[in-house]
């Protein structure tokens, strides 16, 4: 297809079709070329059958498969119809007799379209490489053993495949939300030959924990009731084991005879004692201007 004489600054509106190989990192050196020159034979028979001239699509080489885009004077539904059954009536010839049968996920989208040098570009031909290159469509044709997979887009799927045509079955699609690199987008799969294929569901995300019910020691629920201690100083008596104590303002704290734990919630200064034996700094009662004079004093 030759497009020296369009301006690569004009996008025109294309049917893009990636098509890739099912495992192709498996192929050793030699086994790939012989997959590469299937993939061509399949592709090429594909034009002739549906009567589609050679020059009139554009082909690109992506070593593990091909990435194509065809005009606007093209209709889409004769790809999506007489041309993809060639394209798997002629890859399951292909695939008689070989221990490791040659696999094809296709994906189609229509978009714009720019044409350079070195090939095509645009976000409808990232699409269509994503859509074929996505776990759906590689877990789909593995779980049904099958030769091909097409994948097209939401919009392609309502402008053409969604009114019928000749060889075109919208019955026998089935959509999916895909997970791609710029966002949840809905695909239509179909396995040629085929029934509505049934898409896999992801596993559901499993539930955020609930919120611990351990009592913190701040709480009332951790055991008895919470004692507010105003200033001053308190060694535990007369309180449960399981009580706690708010020491509001300056304040110091003391243990129970016999060693019994006791929580507190500090607001202010603390000091520690034990049977009126202090621990560090010791500070009763609240600090004035005239206790600021005499310590500078």
């Amino acid at each position: 297809m030759n497009h020296d004489a369009l301006d690569i600054t004009e996008a025109h509106y294309e049917l893009v079709i990636s098509v890739d190989a099912r495992r192709s990192g498996a192929y050793d050196d030699v086994d790939k070329v012989r997959m590469r020159e299937r993939i061509y034979r399949v592709l090429e028979t594909a034009f002739t059958h549906a009567k589609m001239a050679r020059d009139a699509v554009h082909l690109e080489d992506r070593g593990d498969g091909v990435l194509l885009s065809v005009p606007g004077r093209i209709a889409a539904s004769r790809l999506l119809g007489l041309w993809l059954i060639e394209v798997h009536e002629k890859l399951r010839d292909e695939n008689r007799g070989l221990a490791v049968p040659l696999g094809l996920r296709i994906g189609m989208h229509v978009g714009p379209v720019r044409h350079d040098g070195r090939g095509i570009s645009g976000r409808a031909v990232d699409l269509a490489c994503r859509l074929a290159d996505s776990s759906v469509a590689r877990g789909l044709l593995d779980a049904e053993k099958a030769d091909l997979v097409l994948v097209t887009s939401q919009s392609l799927y309502d402008d053409v495949v969604g009114a019928g045509g000749k060889f075109i079955e919208p019955a026998h699609y089935s959509p999916a939300r895909l997970e791609l690199k710029e966002g949840e987008v809905t695909a239509w799969f179909h396995l040629p030959g085929r029934t509505a294929p049934v898409i896999p569901q992801p596993e559901p995300a499993p539930p955020a924990p609930a919120p611990s019910s351990s009592p913190t020691p701040s709480s009332p629920a951790a055991g008895g009731p919470l004692h507010a201690v105003d200033g001053g100083e308190f060694d535990g008596e007369g309180f449960d084991d399981s009580d706690e104590f708010e020491v509001v303002g300056d304040g110091m704290s003391g243990h129970r005879p016999g060693g019994v734990g006791i929580h507190y919630n500090v607001i202010g200064d603390m000091s520690h004692h034990h049977h009126n034996d202090y621990q560090g700094n010791v500070h009763i009662g609240r600090n004035t201007d005239r206790d600021a004079e005499q310590g500078r004093g």
